[in-house]
Formats: C-alpha cells, structure tokens, sequence
C-alpha cells in the first residue's frame, strides 16, 4: 500500500475485492506496535455480520477506496479474532497464511512483534 497515507483516512472507506466487488467499509486500523507501519484493516462487511482482516500490503488505496487483491470468498473466510483489541504475533502468522503471504513485510513474526488498533470507525 502507498507509504504516504495517513491510516486513519482509511477508516470508513469502501473496500472492493479483485474484482471489483465492493466487499464493506474499513472499520479498524491495526499498526505495528514495534514501527507503527499499518499493516492490517478490519472491513466490516455488512450491517449484521463480522469485521473480516485484511491485508495492506498488496492491497492499494486508488481513488479514495481501498483494493484488496483477493477475492471476496477468501476475505470473508478469514479467521475471525474479534476487533478492539490486539492482534498477536500467532493470529498474525494464521492471517498471512490464510492470504498465502510471506510473514510480515516488515520485520517478521515473533514474540515481541505485537499489532495495535489505530482507531475504529464510529457509526
């Protein structure tokens, strides 16, 4: 995702899937504790149903909504952890496999690694 967003723009933003199915809205931004890098969101995808985590990185921000670069089974199959709270190094790990990703991007899964809200979207 492009370096110069502010994270917190993303928050109550449109998502769309790679096929340009729209997906939800981003509820949450979670950030690296260790170098504040936002690297998951919270699509909240639909009035009745869970927050499904996505991936920033490779998805993008283009025309003030984000794209996600799978598809729109995969994002709703993903584990579920609940948003509000911390996402730990294991729950992370499960999410890059889930996506089929390479562990974190920036500075890899351990015991100090720990994933933060940015904020939430208040409805």
């Amino acid at each position: 995702m492009q370096t110069d967003i502010d994270p917190r723009s993303l928050i109550g933003r449109k998502a769309f899937d790679r096929k340009g199915t729209k997906i939800g809205t981003v509820d949450e931004v979670y950030l690296d504790d260790a170098t504040g890098v936002p690297e998951w969101a919270a699509v909240r995808t639909g009035l009745f149903t869970r927050d499904a985590f996505v991936p920033l990185e490779p998805s993008e921000f283009v025309d003030g909504s984000l794209h996600i670069p799978f598809d729109r089974s995969l994002i709703k199959d993903a584990p579920d952890f609940g948003v509000g709270r911390h996402l730990s190094p294991e729950q992370e790990l499960q999410l890059y496999r889930h996506y089929g990703l390479d562990a974190a991007p920036s500075g890899g899964v351990g015991p100090d690694r720990d994933f933060g809200r940015l904020a939430g979207h208040e409805e």
